[in-house]
């Protein structure tokens, strides 16, 4: 019965998430916001809105390891799995955006992560506290204030608000769109969260493993499906940014909220599973420097597919 409502719960978060993002981008482009600004806030947290109701759920009911297992296990599964899906199906090309500015955020939110949780590598409990978290949301906000100024410098915000807007655009609508998409992922956030414990320890399996595959496989859904699409549609570039992005804002901003709301304990997550992380933002980096310059190949999504699976194995051997 568990796992019938961990599927409803499932199916709220996704549901949630897409009024949600439709309803705030919509609002959004009713006020004449710039597009390249949608894209950098509102629909990078509106596809990591799940990561972010189940991590900050977590925290207040001292889920710790379910709260950044989370986290860890959707940045793994982004990286790896959705950017291997998405270079097969297509390479991916980096600009040079990307290879200055974006890559190398996402390598020092991945770093400040191991920063963090280094007391657990020596023996510690590991522990995300208050401080820690208000300054990881401090360094989220500078990051989006710093890369909104870099795409408007590049003229980036060219592109018309009405290629990203709904076609909804009645007032009402919209704001029913995004009261009614967080009250679903609220619901399905709690609901998804309980029965995943549930399971885990009727399985004997630790929780912090639960959270690093099927709760963070599940919460990233709808970065692989726009991901997906959007290779499909030869827009490789929304692929690339939906992952990098969401990465970023997993570690600096629903980590940071979660622990600004309740310090974080995770004494789950290894040296391993952590080395993993730094890895997938290092690889995404040294893919444009490779023998195709700036292209995430289709070889070398194989090879992210093939690390993704090998970290699986050994994680559940």
């Amino acid at each position: 019965m568990e796992f019938l409502w961990l599927l409803v719960g499932l199916v709220l978060i996704l549901a949630g998430a897409n009024y949600l993002t439709d309803g705030s981008v919509a609002l959004a482009a009713r006020f004449h916001v710039p597009g390249f600004l949608i894209g950098l806030t509102i629909v990078a947290v509106g596809t990591s809105t799940p990561e972010l109701v189940v991590s900050f759920l977590s925290a207040l009911e001292g889920q710790g390891d379910m709260a950044v297992g989370n986290v860890v296990g959707s940045n793994l599964f982004n990286a790896f799995f959705i950017l291997g899906i998405c270079a097969l199906i297509r390479p991916l090309p980096l600009t040079a955006g990307n290879i200055r500015r974006d890559l190398p955020i996402g390598v020092a939110a991945s770093l400040i992560l191991c920063i963090t949780l280094a007391d657990g590598i020596f023996g510690a409990t590991p522990r995300i506290g208050r401080i820690e978290g208000i300054i990881m949301l401090a360094l989220y906000v500078l990051t989006v204030w710093l890369s909104a100024r870099a795409v408007r410098r590049e003229g980036a915000d060219s592109q018309e608000d009405s290629q990203t807007a709904p076609r909804t655009t009645n007032g009402w609508i919209m704001a029913l769109m995004i009261v009614g998409g967080l009250a679903a992922l609220i619901a399905g956030g709690e609901m998804f969260l309980q029965n995943a414990v549930t399971i885990a320890r009727k399985l004997g399996i630790s929780e912090s493993v639960i959270a690093i595959t099927l709760v963070a496989g599940g919460t990233s859904l709808p970065e692989l499906a726009s991901s997906v699409v959007s290779v499909c549609k030869g827009r490789t570039d929304i692929a690339l940014g939906n992952v990098v992005g969401s990465n970023i804002a997993n570690i600096l901003l629903i980590l940071g909220l979660s622990a600004t709301a309740m310090p974080l304990t995770p004494g789950g997550i290894d040296a391993v599973t952590l080395g993993a992380v730094v890895l997938s933002s290092l690889l995404l980096f040294v893919t444009a420097f490779t023998f195709r310059r700036r292209l995430l190949d289709r070889w070398e999504g194989a090879i992210f597919l093939l690390i993704y699976g090998g970290y699986l194995a050994w994680l559940l051997r």
